[in-house]
């Protein structure tokens, strides 16, 4: 009996020792998966629509094409004769570029263009923000570190002779700075290059440019000059290309987001300090953010970017729709629109101005809300960035350090026996209390230079905001909280523009912001019980926004400014022929829209019609399949949008 006893102890013992070695390995194994393992959590209570619920109405209505913009394709080839660049030229170009992800773009994509109207060789650009004296890793170059250098070369190879560096001769003539500096702003007419920089460069055969106002050449161009249009598509949409790792992993992030076959909304806040600050949007904000917003724009006065007043009223520019859309305004939007409380929803872009805080109305509607930070472990994260040389950290972060006399004195002083324990350290002050984005207010009237590490991570947000892009261009949906703000090139733009260019008829909501301002401003007793009327109000305003008449706007507000915000009819071509559009009995904004689009190569009708026709078989078998089925099946009742008539029980004023 005891010998019985003793090897039933031996062998709970040794399944004890299994146990906690089995117990330690995963722990271990784990450790790098453990952020991961919690964005597959993330999702988990989703509702994996069936093939019925996609190719049910109501699914199509919330993430389907829109069909008035299918006929739309990319076509940015050249039309008309077009000589291939050569060797033989007028001289070379150089550049510095700095300012954030969507100035560099769109500087980048100017400086082709005007290489290519000088004649020059262009060298490949310095993004100043990506520089290695900001302390990026020591394997990218600054251009590099956020671009592919060699297919940027060979895709414009046709376009543009590019070069990575300047001939050994021009590269001494550089260093003794004899050569030509120009700073051009991004409105810069043809005439200035054809009179003023086209003979210093036949003179030096080199020139430098330097740009910081996020282009160098005005937005719209005359029609005689719309080949230079198409190859400003063609550098914004083929030639810059990320760099390998990172499409990696934002081709990684979309995948994680459409797991289990499910679509993804991008939203973009447009909270961004500059542009608050451009607009007057102060008083939108509390306490110090309001400071803070009106020391930028006191800087923006002095340096000649706003020509107003330094206070105004940001509830007449909220009115007026020059301030952007508050995330919670987005967030009863699109429950008007029908999206369901676990809708997955990407927040896109390296700066919110006040953080998370402002996201918390929206993060209670929808608590599907994920970013960058919870869709990639930080392993993953740092592979983008490289190594990187350890900076000394910034003094307000180091801890106050005592010497033994110091210790010493202090507990000498500390009384007789029995002596209470010595004082706590002082508390550090951190930086994010005293120095950096906000704290630095409260003790200084200057805002502090940018430290080291700053600099640093300056750079990171190039990377977070390439990754944003190519997560926010492959949305099925996409909704801006502040776009085409008259400021320069924005983020929101850039991705609609993308997003037209490479499918017109993918959902991209463009909202008239004056009108939903006036719209939130009729129901701001009943904002979460609004009455029927204003449900049917956002929902139709939205609705056309996505189609022609939301390109239209967009035309009008924003072509003149930013062309790659609204690339067509220049870079686009058309399935559907102009006579067809013009005896064809829609409104008149589909004529306009179609007007003086060119018609698409044949292969490319051919496969339009393929593509029409199993439209055409599949919803002949939707409208079998689904024959006497709810519009909301697929989503079960907790999830569903409340229908009009529920609005009307729920509103007591209606």
């Amino acid at each position: 009996m005891k010998s019985k006893i003793k090897w039933a102890a031996l062998g709970g013992l040794v399944l004890s020792f299994v146990s906690l070695l089995v117990h330690l390995f995963l722990a271990k194994s784990s450790a790098d998966l453990v952020q991961y393992t919690a964005i597959t959590a993330v999702f988990t209570d989703d509702l994996t629509p069936t093939l019925a619920t996609r190719k049910g109405h109501w699914f199509r209505k919330l993430w389907g094409n829109i069909k008035s913009l299918e006929p739309l394709h990319p076509y940015p080839n050249p039309r008309s004769t077009y000589t291939a660049a050569v060797e033989q030229n007028n001289g070379f170009i150089y550049a510095k570029i700095s300012g954030s992800f969507e100035k560099i773009r769109n500087s980048i994509v100017d400086l082709v263009v005007v290489s290519r109207l000088l004649n020059a060789t262009l060298v490949i650009p310095e993004i100043q923000e990506s520089a290695r004296s900001k302390g990026i890793s020591s394997k990218f170059k600054s251009f590099s570190y956020l671009y592919n250098e060699d297919q940027f070369i060979a895709a414009l190879a046709n376009d543009v002779i590019i070069v990575k560096s300047l001939p050994p001769i021009l590269r001494e003539a550089r260093r003794r700075k004899e050569y030509q500096i120009f700073k051009p702003k991004n409105s810069a007419s043809l005439s200035f290059y054809t009179s003023e920089v086209l003979p210093k460069l036949k003179k030096a055969k080199v020139i430098g440019l330097i740009l910081t106002d996020g282009g160098c050449l005005q937005s719209g161009l005359p029609p005689s000059m719309a080949e230079y249009q198409r190859l400003r598509c063609r550098v914004s949409f083929h030639a810059l290309q990320f760099r390998p790792e990172i499409e990696a992993l934002g081709k990684l992030m979309v995948e994680r987001l459409r797991a289990s076959g499910q679509p993804y909304l991008a939203y973009h806040p447009g909270l961004k300090r500059d542009a608050l600050a451009y607009h007057g949007c102060a008083e939108i904000f509390q306490d110090v953010h309001t400071e803070l917003i009106q020391y930028r724009r006191a800087q923006m006065i002095k340096q000649g970017i706003v020509n107003e007043e330094l206070n105004v009223d940001s509830h007449a520019q909220k009115r007026n729709g020059s301030c952007p859309l508050r995330p919670e305004e987005v967030g009863l939007m699109l429950r008007a629109m029908g999206y369901p409380p676990r809708t997955r929803i990407y927040i896109s872009g390296s700066e919110t101005f006040g953080g998370q805080r402002v996201m918390i109305p929206l993060r209670a509607m929808y608590t599907n809300l994920v970013d960058r930070t919870s869709l990639c472990s930080k392993k993953e994260l740092a592979s983008l960035v490289g190594p990187e040389t350890p900076l000394i950290p910034d003094p307000d972060q180091l801890l106050p350090v005592k010497s033994p006399n110091q210790l010493k004195s202090e507990w000498d002083k500390a009384g007789p026996r029995p002596r209470p324990l010595p004082p706590p350290p002082d508390r550090p002050i951190y930086r994010h209390e005293k120095e950096g984005w906000y704290g630095w207010i409260t003790e200084k009237d200057v805002e502090p230079e940018l430290s080291p590490n700053d600099q640093r991570e300056q750079a990171h947000r190039l990377l977070w905001d390439a990754l944003d892009y190519i997560v926010s261009v492959d949305a099925e949906v996409f909704f801006p909280g502040f776009d085409n703000d008259g400021s320069g090139p924005d983020f929101a733009s850039l991705v609609m523009g993308h997003r037209l260019y490479e499918m017109a008829s993918a959902r991209t909501f463009r909202p008239n912001r004056k009108y939903l301002a006036e719209l939130f401003n009729t129901t701001a007793d009943h904002l979460y019980y609004p009455p029927r009327n204003w449900t049917f109000a956002v929902r139709e305003h939205l609705n056309k926004s996505l189609a022609e008449e939301g390109l239209l706007q967009e035309y009008n507000l924003s072509k003149s400014k930013f062309f790659l915000s609204h690339p067509v009819p220049e870079c686009s071509c058309s399935t559907v022929k102009a006579t067809d559009v013009v005896h064809s009995e829609k409104n008149n904004n589909l004529h306009l829209l179609f007007e003086g689009q060119d018609e698409c190569p044949k292969w490319m009708q051919q496969l339009r019609t393929q593509e029409t026709n199993a439209d055409e078989v599949d919803s002949q078998e939707d409208e079998t399949d689904l024959d006497g089925q709810s519009e909301f099946e697929g989503y079960n009742g907790t999830d569903a949008i409340p229908s009009l008539e529920q609005d009307a029980e729920m509103d007591p004023d209606d």
